[in-house]
């Protein structure tokens, strides 16, 4: 083969080869969020957006597809915004970004997560209601918001995840009436603790959900 032929092959086959950004929307959408937080004991060091994906990357867990499953950085120190990239990682099961300094909204996004099975965002200091896309997921099995500064109403919607197990939203601003049908009816008063504002629980029949002073 001559030289011309080879360097003929050569473009080609650089031409052809995915670049991160185009081979892997998981690792841009983490990077995304690498960028819009501060991380002072550089826990996101190995973040590297030049990597064809994001499965060597610490605290990241990957399947047998390097699609990613796993996001662990509870207690990790971070602060910042969540980022509605998140919502890309759509083989994610876990979440656990517990016991940072997260503020801003909860991204109505993470409601695209359809694999999710544990959502870990308690000790934050996110505000904002709790998003009713939350209610997409039919696999969730722990939802733990507590300890925060979330306001509004509890998603009467949130009563359809028939596969919910452990529900926590005490320690928050919410208002309005406590579900109580469906999947809430197992969850006692600790699941619902020191929100001042709160009323309940719904007494079906008596207590109507919207019923009571205005909530926001």
């Amino acid at each position: 083969m001559s030289v011309c032929a080879i360097f003929n092959v050569f473009v080609l086959l650089l031409s052809t080869y995915p670049r991160p950004s185009e081979s892997n929307s998981e690792g841009d959408a983490l990077y995304a969020l690498r960028r819009s937080v501060r991380d002072p004991g550089n826990v996101l060091q190995s973040w590297d957006p030049t990597l064809v994906d994001p499965c060597t990357w610490f605290h990241v867990t990957c399947d047998s597809d390097n699609r990613v499953t796993r996001l662990d950085l509870g207690n990790a120190k971070l602060s910042g915004n969540l980022v509605p990239e998140l919502g890309k990682l759509q083989r994610l099961q876990y979440l656990e970004l517990y016991m940072n300094n997260f503020e801003g909204h909860i991204p109505e996004e993470l409601g695209r997560l359809k694999s999710l099975v544990s959502l870990d965002l308690f000790h934050n200091n996110l505000a904002g209601p709790i998003p009713l896309s939350l209610s997409n997921l039919s696999d969730l099995k722990f939802l733990r918001l507590n300890n925060n500064r979330l306001t509004g109403r509890i998603p009467r919607e949130l009563t359809k995840l028939s596969s919910l197990k452990i529900l926590n939203v005490s320690g928050n601003n919410l208002c309005g009436t406590i579900p109580a049908s469906g999947s809430f009816a197992k969850f006692s008063e600790e699941s619902f603790l020191n929100n001042p504002r709160l009323e309940g629980p719904e007494l079906i029949g008596f207590v109507r959900y919207d019923a009571g002073r205005e909530c926001n």
